[in-house]
């Protein structure tokens, strides 16, 4: 989808990026004091968020220009990136990894290994939805789990994803803009298998810790089953046909444009979106029912994420459209941060406020904000600002890890999670863990690579 139509990031005050903050603020603090109406209600405050913002916007700049505003988003942004999420979640929904492992901190670590090994070839999204489920059930028969779930989130949902654009969202971006397929594996590898094997080494020792002190229950709710395989492997078709629908759409070029009420519709966006609804029902079709069943599937965490990610979208517009404005904008001050005295570029800068912002905001539209930001031509910034778009693409992958709203797969983990009995952290108690883990290793790799 193209951007033909834009809200003006300069006409808007700071002030309209509060349904925004109201947003993250329901997220972060309804559960926690009203977990009931959370619970039940959480499509309605998602809605109430969005007429805070819709209702004032068009009493002050047209009903047209806000339907035109509120369109873009649905076609251009939101739609696109739900029905990737559906196809991924239904596809690997139908893959049942049959036997029972044990969740020892050797298999835990192995298992993340893996995850974030496949992270770069199948998204971060396809990584997490395929191993959670056992994961999970490979640590049934212990007391605290949710350590691991959390440090999942950090190695497969965000950091695993990192070397290629397959990987996540924003690096696709960034290879849609011209940036070379294999550019962040040459150019990221070492802060990525740094940041990767860190984790991995701190999540042996904190589960090492607990499965020393609270041993196992004495019966396993999944008890062994006669040998390890995967029932309906079928599916590895479908996981196989939407990463190819994905990389097609990126170099696919057919020219064929449709504008919809100010939005551009490239044709090959709705050939894959289109194809990857067909995918979902394939998917659906082709699994036995008894792999759904011995997996627990269920439309909850979808629905879950549906409905917090379309007011976190709609929210979000102005304060990316502030941000586009650069030093015309209301948020002038992060273009200042990020450039240095001589007008060149401080990668340091750009891999923290890329990251910080992608922490809250989505992380593929913030990539694009600081890409142009930083001049957008795909060849300066693959050659002599080569270490520019590195903390760039590093600060928008890895950072995504600092809340649960930083990268999709990062909720339906937890939803999935919450979903299975597991009590995860809050909103705020998430934000303890990774500011504990997390930001001292962001320190780390500022120091050795973003200089």
């Amino acid at each position: 989808m193209s951007a033909a139509f834009a809200v003006d990031g300069s006409a808007l005050g700071a002030a309209w990026g509060l349904p925004f903050a109201g947003t993250l603020l329901s997220i972060a603090v309804l559960p926690l004091l009203a977990p009931q109406v959370w619970h039940h209600h959480q499509g309605k405050v998602m809605a109430a968020w969005t007429l805070a913002f819709a209702l004032p916007f068009a009493f002050t700049f047209g009903a047209a220009t806000t339907a035109q505003a509120l369109l873009h988003t649905l076609l251009a942004e939101y739609l696109p990136f739900i029905i990737l999420l559906v196809a991924l979640f239904t596809a690997s929904g139908g893959i049942y990894v049959r036997g029972n492992l044990h969740g020892s901190p050797g298999l835990n670590t192995a298992l993340m290994a893996i995850g974030a090994v496949l992270a770069s070839l199948m998204g971060t999204t396809g990584a997490s939805m395929l191993l959670i489920r056992p994961l999970i059930r490979a640590n049934d028969n212990r007391k605290h789990v949710a350590h691991v779930v959390v440090f999942f989130i950090f190695i497969v949902s965000n950091a695993g994803g990192a070397l290629t654009p397959l990987g996540d969202p924003p690096l696709f971006l960034g290879f849609l803009k011209g940036v070379d397929f294999f550019w962040t594996l040459k150019h990221i590898l070492p802060e990525t298998l740094f940041l990767v094997g860190a984790l991995l080494a701190i999540f042996y020792v904190v589960d090492s810790y607990w499965y020393r002190r609270e041993g196992v229950l004495p019966e396993d709710p999944t008890p062994d089953s006669p040998r390890f395989g995967l029932d309906g492997a079928v599916n590895l078709l479908p996981l196989a046909a939407i990463m190819a629908l994905v990389l097609i759409s990126g170099v696919w070029k057919p020219g064929i444009n449709f504008m919809v009420w100010g939005t551009e519709v490239e044709l090959q966006q709705i050939v894959r979106d289109g194809l990857l609804i067909v995918v979902i029902f394939v998917s659906l079709k082709i699994t036995p029912a008894a792999v759904h069943e011995a997996n627990q599937f269920s439309w909850a965490p979808m629905q879950e994420v549906a409905k917090l990610f379309i007011g976190i979208f709609v929210t979000m517009l102005p304060v990316l459209a502030m941000l586009k404005a650069g030093e015309a904008g209301a948020f002038a001050a992060v273009t200042r941060a990020v450039t240095g005295a001589d007008g060149q570029p401080l990668p340091w800068a750009y891999f923290w406020f890329s990251g910080l912002l992608s922490s809250f905001l989505d992380n593929a539209p913030t990539y694009l904000v600081f890409f142009n930001l930083a001049g957008g031509d795909p060849q300066m910034l693959m050659g002599p600002l080569a270490t520019t778009l590195a903390a760039i693409s590093a600060g928008s992958v890895f950072m995504g890890a600092n809340s649960y709203i930083g990268n999709a797969p990062n909720f339906m983990v937890k939803a999935i999670a919450e979903d299975r009995g597991i009590r995860m952290p809050s909103f705020f108690g998430y934000l303890l863990w990774s500011g504990g883990i997390l930001l001292p290793l962001f320190v780390l790799i500022t120091f050795i690579w973003m200089r």
